[in-house]
């Protein structure tokens, strides 16, 4: 079992054999639900598990309690992935109190319609504190981050934060903290990436505590530079900032035409100095990772087939995923293709004008069947406008 500091013990799950997260992200390495225990005069167990993982949670529970009984149920996020033992556990303690934001007492029955909570439940307010005999809990709202009812919880004993999903990762609790950066980028534009304002609140109250480790519900516990790396990033994550310098190159081609004339315009960018290109197909990778890279970069290329008259329906796909989660603040060149009649650049402007501070750089590519020489002039154009 791990132990966070002498007072706290973690009782956490891993998950290997989940495929998808949410039902639509994949997770190759897995997924685990993080959760603890605080052993003091007084006992409190943070977040419970998901079900897949309750039985083995419930054995991890019984043995950092040694037979003690908890007194408080911290309940920081009611997703079923933090939540679904909540009813368990009240059965289990018939004398243990939930302690949650106040959005989250009016949630709760929508997970647990059979279960009786009205005197068991004690909603608390931004700074409230809950003393436990050496620690003492604080707590703070975190409103859609990215759920309304979400809060997180600083113990001034410890210097920690218990800080539901944000900081979070796919992949299990012993990932390499060093990478922790690729999935929970994945991750937190996935997630979270629509409500970067409200994680910059949050952000901001994280600024005003001195922190040594964050323990957030999925992925690695982060201390140290990890940590320092990781509020790096978040703060230029939620603002929609540019964290990597490059060209972001995202592709929709039916039969390999707009492919080849995407690669063709990486390497005309390379060949002008661009030091970072990234290029996606998005008709046979991971949609999520594009979605990742297109917050990554300040500067995107869109390349894509016509098709029943309008836009091939990955490309479609993709700039509706982008358009709700909220991305912004990006530079965007388009290329299009289409035989006889070219309609894909007009589709992805129209849907790229619903999306907040986009500026469209150059001239629309256009594309008749396969990339000829004639067209590689337009594709130096729009590189060098790219790049301006």
């Amino acid at each position: 079992m791990k132990t966070i500091a002498p007072t706290i013990k973690y009782i956490g799950q891993d998950d290997v054999d989940t495929p998808l997260f949410e039902s639509q992200y994949k997770t190759p390495e897995g997924m685990c639900y993080n959760s603890f225990v605080i052993i003091d005069e007084k006992v409190a167990i943070m977040d419970t598990s998901d079900k897949r993982t309750m039985e083995s949670w419930k054995v991890s529970l019984a043995e950092a309690l040694e037979g003690r009984k908890p007194d408080y149920l911290v309940v920081h996020h009611l997703e079923p992935d933090h939540s679904s033992g909540i009813s368990e556990v009240m059965a289990m303690y018939p004398d243990m109190t939930i302690i949650c934001s106040a959005k989250a007492q009016t949630m709760i029955p929508l997970y647990f319609p059979n279960c009786s909570f009205a005197s068991r439940i004690k909603a608390v307010k931004e700074g409230e504190t809950l003393s436990l005999g050496t620690h003492e809990l604080t707590f703070y709202m975190a409103p859609m981050v990215h759920w309304p009812e979400v809060m997180v919880t600083y113990d001034s004993k410890e210097k920690v934060l218990f800080s539901a999903d944000a900081f979070g990762k796919f992949g299990v609790i012993d990932a390499d903290p060093d990478d922790w950066a690729c999935e929970a980028r994945r991750y937190y534009f996935n997630i979270c990436g629509k409500y970067g304002s409200p994680v910059s609140v949050l952000m901001k109250k994280i600024s005003t505590l001195e922190v040594d480790q964050i323990l957030p519900l999925h992925g690695p516990l982060l201390s140290g530079e990890g940590k320092d790396e990781a509020i790096r990033l978040y703060n230029i994550w939620s603002s929609y900032g540019v964290e990597t310098e490059g060209v972001f190159i995202a592709h929709a081609s039916i039969h390999g035409c707009t492919k080849y004339a995407a690669e063709k315009l990486a390497t005309i960018l390379r060949d002008k100095g661009c030091k970072k290109v990234a290029i996606t197909d998005l008709c046979r990778e991971d949609q999520a990772e594009a979605i990742e890279d297109a917050f990554r970069y300040g500067k995107v290329i869109l390349a894509a087939s016509s098709y029943d008259a309008g836009l091939f329906p990955p490309m479609y796909d993709f700039l509706h995923h982008l358009h709700i989660k909220n991305w912004q603040n990006r530079e965007v060149a388009i290329i299009e293709n289409g035989s006889w009649a070219p309609t894909a650049g007009r589709v992805m402007k129209q849907m790229l004008e619903e999306m907040k501070d986009i500026t469209l750089k150059g001239t629309t590519v256009t594309l008749r069947g396969v990339m000829k020489e004639a067209d590689i002039p337009a594709l130096e154009a729009l590189a060098d406008d790219i790049l301006k």
